[in-house]
């Protein structure tokens, strides 16, 4: 196996004590606990101005990297994330316009309409992701927004409000795939739209609804962060978990408002079925030479990326390997910097890039991995 050469190792720099104020949903794979090192990484690097978040899912790497000044481009193939990115970095009217129209949509009453029919009745022994009196007021919003004709920007606003306000009062664990045998207690309370508490840009942002092999064909970067879905490495689970279509269909049901065809317990979108890979990167299959799609798809990321530095967040519990990284790593660059994270004990500490997973007890573990490409 290739070893690293010359890898400094320095005592681990203390936490970041500041809070990135930012908002999202309940993500799997949230970077909300780890945003702090993730931005005191960025922060100590000279030069760097321009930065891509190329998967930004629930955009709160995003939202930390535009608050604090950096020309950021959000980028990922989420519609929903695309409104969350549109709303924080892109919206420039004042709250009180947002609020007028937050208010009237919040007076309306409630009707029976689409989500109702698929998200809000429910038979004997059938499991909901929200309550009837919710639905309703969901059917009458979301089909309000439409008839309002928003500029885009400012129809984000609204929309993010709306995904928030669901969020909040939802009958799950926290994604869609499956639902809760009883009544959360915040199912019961009353879905109100309140306004995301967006900030004032200082840099030239961009939001981007893209494959990330296209947006880094097209563009070239200060730096590359890359939090790309893993999958998982489990080869008995089926092939839908995880896959974020799947497990957030009813955000691009929302946002969309096409009311597609339905399938399964949970009426999921059909396009989220389970042969479906919504990613490359969430690819459970192999090549002809046993070698993981999704591992492949990682190292071609790295190799075509235009950017001085690569920060990569990767989960112990991925496809890739730690052989696997170090070649990827090794044929584009050099490594700057390993920072493990321990979830189970929430300890940071930076590492020895040593020959083995340091998780070989089967615990989770993620890595903050910084390249420098040469």
């Amino acid at each position: 196996m290739t070893i690293i050469p010359n890898i400094e190792v320095t005592d681990c720099p203390k936490r970041h004590s500041e809070v990135f104020r930012t908002e999202g949903i309940k993500y799997t794979g949230s970077k909300l606990k780890i945003l702090p090192d993730i931005m005191q990484l960025i922060h100590q690097l000279p030069d760097v101005r321009t930065v891509i978040d190329g998967f930004s899912g629930s955009t709160r790497v995003s939202q930390a990297l535009a608050r604090t000044g950096y020309d950021t481009t959000s980028n990922d193939i989420s519609v929903w994330s695309e409104v969350l990115a549109t709303c924080y970095l892109k919206s420039t009217k004042p709250d009180s316009y947002y609020r007028e129209i937050t208010d009237y949509l919040n007076a309306l009453p409630g009707s029976d309409g689409w989500f109702t029919e698929h998200y809000g009745t429910a038979e004997e022994g059938q499991k909901k992701p929200f309550q009837l009196k919710n639905t309703r007021k969901l059917d009458s919003i979301r089909d309000e927004i439409d008839r309002l004709e928003l500029d885009w920007e400012d129809k984000c606003v609204i929309l993010t409000s709306l995904i928030y306000a669901l969020d909040k009062i939802d009958n799950t664990l926290g994604h869609y795939a499956a639902y809760l045998n009883n009544w959360s207690k915040r199912s019961f309370n009353d879905l109100t739209l309140k306004l995301p508490q967006r900030f004032r840009c200082t840099g030239e942002n961009s939001v981007v609804r893209s494959d990330i092999f296209d947006t880094i064909e097209k563009n070239k970067f200060d730096l590359a962060y890359f939090d790309p879905p893993y999958g998982s490495a489990n080869n008995k689970m089926p092939p839908s978990r995880v896959r974020y279509a799947s497990y957030y269909h009813i955000w691009t049901t929302v946002i969309l408002n096409d009311k597609p065809t339905l399938f399964g317990k949970a009426n999921r979108r059909t396009d989220t079925r389970d042969g479906v890979s919504g990613s490359v990167f969430e690819e459970f299959r192999t090549n002809e030479n046993g070698r993981y799609l999704a591992v492949e798809a990682l190292e071609k990321l790295i190799r075509e990326t235009k950017a001085h530095y690569i920060l990569l967040s990767y989960s112990s519990g991925g496809r890739a390997t730690k052989s696997d990284l170090t070649d990827i790593i090794l044929s584009s660059g050099r490594l700057l910097k390993v920072i493990e994270i321990d979830y189970t004990k929430n300890v940071m500490s930076e590492m020895r890039w040593t020959n083995e997973w340091v998780n070989s007890n089967g615990k989770h573990k993620e890595y903050l991995l910084l390249t420098e490409k040469v």
